[in-house]
Order: C-alpha cells, then structure tokens, then sequence
C-alpha cells in the first residue's frame, strides 16, 4: 500500500549493487518502479511472467454495465443483493467516493469496510484480517488498495468507477480468480468515466461484453451510515474562527491589537503609532 520509500529506504542500506543480486517484483512496470529498479540495481534485465496478449486472467469472467451517475449505487446495492457474493472489493477513483459508497453499504445492511490511504497501517491489517475470515462480506477501496492485496477466493471486483489508467484495471481484475480459482469483474460505465474504456479495451486485447440493465436489479437505498473517516477537529474551527467576529482567543487577539485594552503591541492600534507607543512605554515600567 505505497511502500516505495520503504523499499528505497532499504536498497540504500544494502551493499553496492555490483556485490548484490536481487530481484524485484511487480504487478507492473510503472515508470516509478523502473525508475527505483535502474536507480538501485546494476543493469537490470526485465522478465514479463504475462504473455503478450494475454493480460486479464482467463478465469475471469468481465462484463460493464452502462449506468448513469445517479443510479450506481442503486445498481450496487441489486447486484449485491441478487448475486450475494461472499467476498467482494468495490473499486473507486477517488477516497470522497469510497467512503460514501461504504456507507451507503453500511446503512443498506451489508457488511462493509473502507480501505483508502487514509486509514492507519494498523486498522488496514486489521480490517484485511477481518476480510479474509469472512466477517466482512465487502472491501471499498481506491487504487492504493489494488496494488497490495493477496486474498484468496475473492469471488468479485466492482469497479464503481471504471478506471483512468488501463493498468489499474488490470490491477484490479487482478484481485479475482487467484490461486486457480474463477472469479468476476464487473464495471459501471458512466457518463464520467466511460470515455476509458476503449483504452482499455485495447490494453487488454478484447471487448468487455456489455450486460443488460434490468430495471429490477436498481433498488431504492436507504440512508448511508454516517462518516467513518472524521474531519480533523481543528478543521472547521480553526477556519471559522478567523472568518467570524464572535467570542474566543481569535476576537480577543484583534480586539486587543484595535486599542481595547492597555498593553497591545506598538504600531498594532487603529489610532495610529503615535498613540500606540506611548502605551507600549507605560506597559514596560
């Protein structure tokens, strides 16, 4: 889940590259990892345990729904209902939406978990554990996730929004049918995001078969739970405090500094620094 630094943290500490032998691995070659590979490594030889045309697994059985924005999480919450997956990751783009379709989950009554970069190392852990022993039937997560799980009989990967970059579909697809088992993958194309999919289309050298969209499968949701990632306390307060004029140590500070009461900072008072220094003098003793 975004280890880089450590991984680059711990080649600088190791013996010059000429007198080591090392093998890196990866889903994929992204520009930073090839960067990290030729940075810490002496002449590295690339070997693709893909075939070439072979990208998605087999196994897996892809389809997309084409939906509007509005009537994903209805479709979510039918899918779910109609297929009752046992273990299930439902991808997003952004953390605002993951959160919000894990809540949506939460208050629908289908035991769901939020898993962005966001939540604590330990409480990741934690909730994988959960996962993998089946308290949690479903994992919301964004692209940080993606890269990092090894959870076997993962029976479907939701992409809430279809992804931007042909590689984290991939990656995402990846989370189904490991370790010989079949799995699905299922995509919403909406008006915002469906513009990738020919990208990837390509990527994968296929296309992914469009499903029907039964009216009966959109149910109406009930209420979302409420937040599971609180705002930061001093957030909201710290700004309005400095907008408002009301009481606290922010409106005591400027009436301070206005001439209110003796003892303000020189050349800080509305009558000017004439006035002002006078005080300063008789403050000092």
């Amino acid at each position: 889940l975004g280890f880089i630094k450590d991984v680059r943290y711990m080649l600088r500490r190791m013996p010059p590259a000429s007198e080591r032998l090392n093998m890196l691995f990866s889903a994929t070659l992204s520009l930073r990892v090839t960067e990290l590979a030729y940075e810490h490594m002496n002449a590295p030889q690339t070997v693709d345990a893909n075939p070439p045309d072979q990208v998605t697994v087999e196994r897996v059985t892809q389809q997309v729904f084409h939906v509007s924005k509005e009537d994903k999480i209805p479709l979510l919450l039918g899918l779910m209902r109609s297929m009752d997956p046992s273990r299930t990751v439902v991808f997003t783009n952004t953390k605002r939406d993951a959160e919000r379709v894990a809540r949506y989950l939460i208050g629908n009554d289908i035991g769901a978990a939020l898993l962005t970069g966001d939540v604590p190392q330990r409480k990741r852990l934690s909730l994988l554990e959960r996962f993998k022993s089946g308290e949690l039937q479903v994992l919301v997560a964004t692209d940080v996730a993606a890269r990092g799980l090894h959870i076997d009989d993962v029976s479907h990967v939701i992409n809430y929004d279809l992804p931007q970059d042909p590689e984290d579909y991939v990656h995402r697809v990846g989370r189904t049918a490991r370790a010989g088992q079949s799995g699905d993958a299922i995509s919403f194309g909406c008006e915002s995001y469906v513009f990738s999919l020919p990208e990837i289309e390509e990527f994968i050298g296929k296309k992914i078969p469009v499903a029907t969209l039964d009216p009966a499968l959109l149910i109406k949701p009930k209420p979302p739970a409420e937040r599971i990632i609180k705002p930061r306390a001093d957030g909201p307060r710290g700004s309005s405090r400095h907008r408002s004029g009301g009481a606290g140590d922010g409106s005591g500070r400027r009436r301070r500094r206005s001439g209110g009461r003796p003892g303000g900072r020189p050349g800080k008072s509305s009558e000017g620094a004439g006035t002002a220094a006078p005080r300063s003098d008789e403050s000092g003793g």
